[in-house]
C-alpha cells in the first residue's frame, strides 16, 4: 500500500474524521481526512506542472503544519521523495542538503516565527554547488500569503501553491520508489541523507500503530519536527491508526501542555529533554490529562526514570523506551506495556514487525554473538535504509557483505528476542581491558542527591590507556565537590570505573536536532582532554 492510497482508504471510511489539528494559541484549525486528501491531490497536480517526476527530490522546509503532511503525500504519489529541512538549520546545513539531495523544488515557510528562511536559502544556494531549486512559498495554516514571492526566487523561479474548485483525480502509481529521506546525526563527518522506499514507510506506520495501540478517536502529540525520523514516524503511525495528529509548530511547553489537556492527547513520543520541560511546566500549572495513556521516550539526557514515575503517578500513563534511527526508522523497537520496569524504560524493546531481523556481532571479528552478549546491533528488513542521497558509496560502508546494516550501536539481543540498546559504539569506554558503558557511571553520579545531570566520556592518558572523565550539573541548591562525587562513585563501582576527574558545570553543552536536544559529547571530550592535562601535567 502506498501513502496516498492509505489516506484515501481512511477518507472513504470516515471523510469528516479529523486527521490533524494545526495548533495555535488563538485559532487551532481541525483538518478532516477528506480535506487533507483533497489538498494533497491539488498539490500533486501543481508539482507535476512544476516538472516533478519519478525519482526527483523535493525539499520541505516547513514546521509541523498540515501542509507538511500534504507535501509528503503529494510528492510520494508522483514517485518522488521528500527531504525534510529543519527550520533551525543554519546556512551550512541547508547548503549540504542542497548539494546532496539536489531538490527540483523546495517548499519554504513564509513568515514563520520571525525566521529569515529566505535569507538563509539565498546564502545556502550561493554556497552549494547544486542547481538552484524552484521555490514554493507556503504561508501555513494561519498566515496570509505574501503579495510578492519574487524575493524567494534563488534562480529557478518561485511560486505560490493554490487549490482549485474541482478535485483532481487520484492517478495510478507505478513502481515502489524512494519516498522520504532523513539527515543522520552526523557524528562523523557531514550528515548522510538516509532514504527509504514508500512501501517501507506505509508498512512501518501500520506496524507501529498496531504495536503502540493507536486507534480511531485517539490524539497523538506531534511536537518533534516532522523533518526528523522520530517526528515523522510518530505522525505516520498516528495516521495509519486513524488517529488525529496534534501538530505543534513551535515547542513552547506551557502551550503544549495546555493543548494536551484541551484536545485530549492519548499518545506521546518525545525525547526526555522535551519531557523535562513539560513536567516543569506541569508543576507550575497542574492541569489534568485524563486521556493520556502511553508515552514513548528516547533517552538522550538520562531522565527517563523520573519522567516515567511522574507520568504513572499523576496520570496512570505507561512509559516505554523506544529505539530507532534515521537509517532503520524510529519506533523500530518498543517495549510492551507488560514489560516490568525499569527495563521497560530503557532504550530498545521488541521489534515491531516480524519482517525486521536483528543480530549482534563482535565489533572486532564480526562474528555473530549469542543472545545476551554485548556487541554491535545489526539489522535487516524493509525498514533499513535503501539509499543515501548524493553518496552512493555510503551503502557499501554501511552494510556487511551478507547484507546486514551496521547500526554503530552497542547493545545485546536478549533471550526473549528484544534488543537492548546500550550506547553508540564511539561512546563505549575500554577501561583496564573491559568494555564499559558510560551510562553505568552516569547513573551512579545522578543517583547523588545533589546531581541533576551527568555525562561521562573517555580520554587517553600518556600510556594510551582510557580514563573516564565525568561532567555533572548540580540541582538548584545542590552542593558537592569533585572529590566527594568521585568518592560517591567508589562506594559502589569497581575501582577502574571511578572517574579520574569530575568537573562541575553550570550547564551541559547541548545541540538541538530534529529528534530532540542532545549533549555534545564531542565538545565534552575536548574539555575532558583539557581537564586531564590540568590534573595530570
Amino acid at each position: 500500500m502506498n501513502l496516498l492510497s492509505l489516506l484515501s482508504e481512511l477518507t472513504r471510511a470516515a471523510p469528516e474524521a479529523p486527521v490533524a489539528i494545526d495548533a495555535d494559541p488563538e485559532n487551532p484549525i481541525r483538518v478532516s481526512r477528506a480535506e487533507l486528501r483533497s489538498r494533497a491531490l491539488w498539490l500533486r497536480a501543481e508539482l507535476g506542472r512544476a516538472g516533478v517526476d519519478r525519482g526527483d527530490c523535493v525539499a520541505v522546509w516547513l514546521p509541523n503544519w498540515s501542509d507538511t503532511l500534504c507535501w509528503q503525500f503529494a510528492t510520494a504519489s508522483l514517485g518522488a521523495h521528500v527531504i525534510g529541512v529543519n527550520t533551525r538549520y543554519n546556512t551550512d546545513e541547508v547548503a549540504h542538503v542542497l548539494d546532496r539531495a539536489r531538490p527540483k523544488v523546495l517548499a519554504i515557510a513564509h513568515d514563520f516565527h520571525g525566521l529569515d528562511l529566505a535569507g538563509r536559502l539565498h546564502e545556502a544556494v550561493r554556497q552549494a554547488g547544486a542547481p538552484p531549486p524552484t521555490v514554493a512559498v507556503v504561508p501555513g495554516p494561519h498566515g496570509p500569503a505574501p503579495d510578492d514571492v519574487s524575493g524567494f526566487d534563488v534562480g529557478a523561479g518561485a511560486w505560490l501553491p493554490a487549490e482549485g474548485e474541482d478535485e483532481p483525480p487520484e492517478a495510478e502509481q507505478g513502481d515502489d520508489e524512494l519516498a522520504v529521506a532523513f539527515t543522520t546525526s552526523g557524528s562523523t563527518g557531514k550528515p548522510k541523507l538516509a532514504a527509504h522506499r514508500e512501501s517501507a514507510v506505509t508498512a512501518h506506520a501500520l506496524a507501529d500503530a498496531e504495536r503502540i495501540g493507536i486507534t480511531d478517536h485517539d490524539v497523538v502529540l506531534c511536537a518533534l519536527p516532522l523533518s526528523g525520523v522520530f517526528g515523522f514516524n510518530t505522525a505516520m503511525a498516528a495516521l495509519a491508526g486513524g488517529a488525529t495528529c496534534l501538530l505543534e509548530p513551535v515547542f513552547a511547553e506551557e502551550q503544549i501542555l495546555g493543548d494536551m489537556a484541551r484536545f485530549g492527547v492519548t499518545h506521546v513520543v518525545a525525547a526526555d529533554d522535551m519531557l523535562v520541560r513539560i513536567t516543569e511546566a506541569w508543576r507550575r500549572d497542574r492541569v489534568n490529562l485524563p486521556r493520556w495513556r502511553w508515552l514513548g521516550v528516547a533517552n538522550f539526557l538520562g531522565k527517563v526514570p523520573d519522567i516515567a514515575e511522574w507520568a504513572q503517578t499523576e496520570f496512570r500513563t505507561s512509559t516505554a523506551g523506544v529505539y530507532g534511527s534515521s537509517e532503520v526508522f524510529a519506533l523500530t523497537a518498543i517495549w510492551p506495556r507488560d514489560e516490568p520496569a525499569p527495563r521497560r524504560w530503557t532504550g530498545g524493546g521488541q521489534l515491531v514487525s516480524t519482517s525486521i531481523q536483528a543480530r549482534v556481532v563482535d565489533p572486532a571479528t564480526e562474528l555473530v554473538l549469542d543472545p545476551g552478549t554485548e556487541g554491535e546491533l545489526q539489522f535487516r528488513g524493509p525498514n533499513v535504509v535503501n539509499a543515501y542521497l548524493g553518496d552512493p558509496d555510503a551503502a557499501r560502508r554501511s552494510f556487511t557483505p551478507d547484507g546486514w546494516f551496521r547500526s554503530g550501536d552497542l547493545g545485546i539481543l536478549a533471550e526473549d528476542g528484544a534488543i537492548e540498546y546500550h550506547c553508540r559504539m564511539g561512546d563505549v569506554l575500554r577501561l583496564r581491558g573491559f568494555l564499559v558503558n558510560p551510562a553505568e557511571i552516569e547513573e551512579r553520579l545522578t543517583a547523588h542527591v545533589a546531581v541533576r545531570t551527568a555525562k561521562v566520556v573517555g580520554v587517553q592518558d600518556a600510556d594510551g590507556a582510557t580514563q573516564a572523565i565525568g561532567f555533572v550539573v548540580l540541582d538548584d541548591g545542590g552542593s558537592s565537590d569533585p572529590e566527594a562525587l568521585r568518592a560517591w562513585c567508589a562506594e559502589t563501582l569497581a575501582h577502574f570505573k571511578v572517574p579520574k576527574v569530575v568537573r562541575i558545570l553550570d550547564e551541559m553543552p547541548t545541540t538541538s536536532g530534529t529528534n530532540g536536544t542532545k549533549i555534545q559529547t564531542g565538545l565534552l571530550r575536548e574539555w575532558a582532554r583539557e581537564s586531564f592535562r590540568r590534573y595530570n601535567p
